[in-house]
């Protein structure tokens, strides 16, 4: 007889929960429930451990889906001071202290792109139903963030595969409010209602009732009943129910997400007041100090956003997050050599990914190691299979082709690009400019056209497509496309100089 079967079964259950072996655990105590119905010992641990098969940590921000941005009913203010909204950054470098978009792409929203793909990167804050359905291209889906996330709709499916029998709780025969009574219950009912169902409604009954149940204010329950709050987008409910919280028990968790909830309400100089006042509380902590970065990264303030991940770095020598964006930020403010020194330093820490390559690649041509960038590039090539980012490297590769003045390799890469994405507005711009460079004005104005038409919020194709059509002798064309290129950019010079020419000519007329 093996030794874990003379073991008490209860024990030999909370010992797989501690070593993480939840599966092992649920059928323990289904045995133990099927002797005894009524054991309330098996019968939390079960659902602690449905519970942490498929939790998930809800603290990092999430996608802004489209029926979030398109169809909220919170009223936000449409003409926010500059730098005071993460709806409408400024345009302004030199008021942001951040970099222009001649230097440093930006999305659709008007925002630098970051040097590190995380929740909240991939949607945009669209203003139309056609900029929503929009993907990315640093999305790993071609398809829009439809939902608040997918993984809700997968633990909602979790009960009804959890045992061949239906759900272990039947929620709809539950009495509320004798589990309310119940603390030692009636937590881990709570989580398994959340979590596991995803019944938000059922679970904020729970809380609710706990919380009127309790005579002392209990601050989990508060944190709880603050998550359904804003889960069901009642974040003012939220706000008070976390403020609350805090001042019973200061922990980092409800730093972080009092501070989601301040990021829905576009109130971000009110996130960074609560993110340092938590830092006051702990200080050092790595996740508040990413926090402030990341908010700072969504106002256009990189050279504040970056002094913080510079601290993350003194407190975490190995967060990837801050070395990326750091070493992002170096290279769009034409320092290569600095930034190939923190791509390596990602790379030395196992971080072995095609994007790293990628960026290391560009880092040494800008640096002139020409020896290492066919290198890099070709490892990029080698270590992926996307799609996507497939179109990426070629048309990186496109790039440095030109670069040394070789359009032919870089039409043959941008061909490469589009056959992997043909979507990628950079390519059709670039495109365009080598169709020029070889006198084929009609092909050239066309691959204009398709760029700006799949990137409106890139100025370069609305001012080569304004620039061609000057010199075609099509004024008005020219002039409504240097008008937009310069509601892209708006410091744009050689936009200015154009429009400023244009009107000239139409004063003559």
């Amino acid at each position: 007889m093996p030794p874990f079967e003379r073991m008490d079964p209860m024990f030999y259950a909370i010992s797989n929960f501690r070593r993480r072996k939840f599966k092992e655990c649920a059928e323990l105590c289904t045995s133990i429930l099927e002797k005894s119905p009524y054991d309330q010992c098996a019968w939390t641990l079960k659902t602690r451990a449905l519970t942490e098969q498929v939790y998930v940590d809800d603290l990092d921000l999430e996608e802004e889906s489209i029926s979030e941005s398109l169809l909220d009913e919170n009223a936000i203010a449409q003409t926010a001071r500059p730098g005071t909204s993460l709806k409408t950054p400024s345009d302004n470098a030199q008021e942001t202290m951040g970099i222009s978009p001649a230097v440093r792409p930006v999305t659709q929203s008007g925002r630098p792109v970051t040097g590190f793909i995380r929740p909240g990167t991939q949607s945009s804050r669209p203003g139309t139903m056609e900029q929503a359905l929009q993907t990315a291209r640093t999305a790993h889906t071609a398809r829009p963030v439809s939902s608040a996330s997918g993984r809700y709709v997968r633990l909602g499916t979790a009960s009804m595969v959890s045992s061949p029998d239906g759900p272990f709780i039947n929620l709809a025969r539950l009495n509320l409010s004798k589990y309310a009574t119940r603390p030692d219950l009636a937590k881990s009912l709570f989580e398994y209602i959340f979590y596991h169902e995803n019944d938000v409604r059922t679970a904020s009954t729970l809380a609710s009732l706990a919380v009127k149940s309790t005579k002392e204010p209990d601050w989990w329950w508060q944190f709880h009943s603050a998550k359904c709050f804003y889960r069901m987008l009642l974040y003012r409910e939220a706000e008070v129910l976390l403020k609350s919280a805090l001042e019973q028990q200061e922990t980092v968790a409800l730093y972080h997400y009092i501070n989601k909830v301040y990021i829905k309400m576009d109130q971000p100089l009110q996130a960074i007041a609560m993110y340092k006042k938590g830092l006051n509380r702990f200080a050092g902590e790595v996740t508040l100090l990413i926090g402030i970065a990341r908010i700072y990264e969504s106002l256009n303030d990189l050279n504040e956003s970056v002094s913080f991940y510079r601290q993350v770095l003194r407190f975490d020598s190995m967060q990837v997050e801050a070395i990326a964006c750091i070493a992002t930020h170096h290279f769009y403010n034409d320092q290569p050599e600095i930034a190939l020194k923190y791509f390596r330093r990602l790379l030395q820490m196992g971080v072995y990914k095609s994007e790293l390559f990628c960026n290391m690649g560009l880092c040494c041509f800008y640096a002139q190691q020409y020896d290492m960038v066919m290198v890099c590039f070709s490892k990029a090539l080698a270590l992926t299979d996307d799609s996507m980012l497939l179109a990426d490297i070629w048309y990186n590769v496109g790039h440095v082709a030109m670069g040394i003045g070789d359009l032919n390799l870089a039409h043959q890469c941008f061909r490469m690009t589009l056959t992997y994405n043909n979507d990628h507005a950079e390519a059709y711009n670039n495109f365009g400019v080598i169709e020029f460079k070889k006198g084929h004005l009609a092909m050239a104005r066309a691959f204009y056209q398709s760029s700006f038409a799949l990137a409106p919020h890139m100025f370069e194709p609305h001012f080569n497509f304004a620039s061609l059509n000057e010199k075609l002798g099509d004024l008005q064309g020219s002039y409504n496309a240097v008008r937009k290129a310069l509601d892209a950019f708006p410091e744009h010079t050689d936009s200015k100089e154009l429009i400023q020419q244009l009107r000239q000519h139409f004063s003559l007329l």
